[in-house]
């Protein structure tokens, strides 16, 4: 429970709602407990942030009735009502539902509810709020949707948190026909069946949705029920949430319920870039996978046609890859910290080093091999040439793709934070191996894949789904094998 006292001053009607709403934030936030925020998956909304929110939204219905689910202290229904105010014909009412399920939060929200409607009041405008201290996913599920439906716009900065394939969360959402791996796409998604046809939701999440196939049937819910207006773009990890340790980019998407889908969109970033670009620039025509590919330049549009234009398919070119088989923790009694009689090398991603691989480690903190038995047997792969691809970049990293040639001498295991590219399940011929890797390491192709990878994994699928280049230029790349990031890029500007 939180205890807010501060004297927040006088209000003035409109534009200092918000302003009081965001100091409620400030000085709420550096109070929260970290375990409890780690289980609710939620950062309040800073004021420039919500401002820029609630301005997204077009013209507003007389009678607005607005979902902020997830809804904190209040700050983006502040914003919002700041916004509507504002505007030069004001809406004649505005009806509030408000969710929160954290007591401390929903009680200082109804400080920010009472200063909208005093400011609305003073504006002839009709407000009623409600808030509802309530798991907004589970009673969403519940029979009696009365009170959560109907709603003409929402606003969301929703939690951000992992969903368990067995939680009661996950069968809530089932029963509304969502499939999602994450709070926030739930929330998104349930909003957006709560609106009616013509609304509006503007939503900032992060770009973990736009690739992987754990969140395909959550973009395809998206582009069956509604169009995609307008995209905001967060270059910057830290800008959206400064005040906070959030390392997630992020995204704001305007959605317009049941709308057919605009041919054009506009994508924004927080650098002042603004464009209008075609949908399909966005989403590709026949992409099976649904990614979202945000195009932030003229420059990155460039880059992708040529990428896109790469004639082969990783099936076209008879390659696969694929994650790596041994999970530590689960196959802890064979690990083995140094090589020895009857064991394979073992491979993490801490053994990749400046495109190559250095094993063993000395005093490696995990382990440098893993002991050939009945059940591990099956997990290794034959002596041959593999290309291997971190799964995870570490914060520090430039770099989203960061792979390594290894030439496996005896049969050899990979740890599931890996990727590896084989041919049906053996070693790659040594040009193809050192031509993708170069293909791979490039600075274009690194930019390329970051227009839909707004996070730090890579899934084997997202690497399938790269267009790739003939095996000719692919062998070519190869036998020249260039070394350095210069080198690398410059015998790739020759495909590309």
């Amino acid at each position: 429970m939180l205890n807010h006292t501060a004297d927040l001053g006088v209000l003035s009607p409109t534009h200092s709602i918000t302003a009081r709403a965001d100091k409620v934030r400030r000085e709420v936030s550096p109070r929260l407990d970290g375990n409890r925020r780690a289980e609710l998956g939620q950062f309040l909304t800073p004021e420039p942030v919500a401002a820029d929110m609630a301005a997204m939204f077009g013209e507003l219905p007389a009678d607005v009735r607005l979902l902020d689910a997830g809804a904190g202290v209040g700050s983006l229904t502040a914003a919002f009502v700041t916004e509507a105010l504002a505007r030069p014909v004001t809406p004649r009412s505005i009806t509030v539902t408000a969710f929160e399920v954290d007591p401390g939060f929903a009680d200082l929200l109804g400080q920010t509810l009472d200063d909208c409607r005093a400011a609305c009041e003073a504006a002839g405008v009709r407000f009623a709020s409600r808030v509802i201290e309530d798991d907004y996913v589970l009673t969403s599920a519940e029979p009696v949707l009365s009170v959560i439906e109907g709603f003409n716009c929402a606003i969301l900065n929703p939690p951000y948190a992992k969903i368990s394939s067995a939680s009661r969360w996950r069968l809530a959402l089932r029963s509304q026909g969502i499939e999602t791996v994450n709070l926030y796409s739930a929330f998104v998604a349930l909003a957006l069946n709560q609106l009616e046809p013509g609304g509006e939701l503007v939503a900032i999440t992060p770009r973990s949705f736009c690739n992987g196939p754990y969140y395909r049937p959550f973009r395809q819910h998206l582009l069956d029920n509604s169009s995609i207006e307008r995209l905001y773009v967060f270059e910057s990890r830290k800008k959206a949430f400064r005040d906070d340790a959030v390392l997630q980019e992020n995204v704001i998407f305007q959605l317009r319920k049941g709308a057919r889908q605009a041919e054009r969109v506009r994508l924004e970033t927080d650098s002042g870039e603004a464009r209008q670009v075609p949908f399909e620039e966005v989403v590709r025509p026949g992409d099976k996978h649904c990614f979202f590919r945000l195009t932030i330049s003229p420059e990155d549009a460039a880059l992708a046609e040529r990428v896109q234009a790469m004639p082969c398919s990783l099936v076209d070119l008879g390659l696969k890859v694929s994650t790596g088989r041994i999970v530590d923790f689960r196959a802890r009694e064979f690990l083995r910290k140094d090589p020895g009689d009857g064991t394979a090398p073992l491979l993490y991603p801490a053994h990749l080093r400046d495109g190559g691989v250095r094993w063993p480690i000395p005093d490696f903190k995990k382990s440098n091999a893993i002991a050939v038995t009945p059940r591990v047997e099956k997990e290794l792969v034959p002596p041959g040439r593999y290309l291997l691809a971190k799964r995870f970049s570490s914060k520090e990293e430039k770099r989203r793709l960061v792979v390594s040639v290894y030439d496996a001498e005896v049969p050899a295991a990979f740890d599931n934070k890996l990727n590896f590219y084989h041919r049906d399940g053996a070693g790659l011929p040594e040009e193809i191996a050192l031509g993708l890797a170069a293909f791979l390491n490039s600075t274009a192709v690194d930019d390329y894949f970051r227009q839909f990878s707004g996070h730090t994994q890579v899934n084997a699928t997202d690497l399938r789904n790269l267009p790739y280049p003939s095996l000719e230029d692919l062998e070519r790349l190869g036998r020249h094998a260039p070394v350095g990031q210069e080198a690398i890029d410059a015998a790739v500007a020759t495909i590309l």
